[in-house]
């Protein structure tokens, strides 16, 4: 069992077109972001992520968004194990956003 949540991109646009207002973290490298992210996302390469952890809200739901999924899972594995209580992985990443 994984240490994280899972949502969907259905799932997620839903919540946003509902004016959720959503943490929303892109841990895409910087020549992957310019090809556009999700409205409202924080950008910050998930390499940045350990001297960052200021930057994310701790005990607030944060959303990670990658390419394909799997970076942004790492990333909530790792944030689980530094405390982080609702780390939420988009399944799918941006090539499933694309796709809606």
């Amino acid at each position: 069992m994984s240490s994280y949540d899972t949502t969907t991109v259905e799932q997620l646009k839903a919540r946003l077109d509902a004016g959720e207002k959503l943490h929303l973290i892109d841990v895409r490298e910087d020549d992957e972001v310019a090809y556009g992210m999700i409205d409202g996302a924080v950008h910050i390469p998930m390499g940045q992520i350990p001297e960052r952890l200021a930057d994310i809200p701790k005990d607030e739901e944060v959303i990670f968004i990658c390419r394909s999924g799997n970076r942004s899972g790492r990333v909530c594995e790792y944030l689980a194990a530094q405390g982080f209580g609702k780390t939420v992985n988009m399944l799918g990443g941006m090539l499933a956003w694309d796709n809606l």
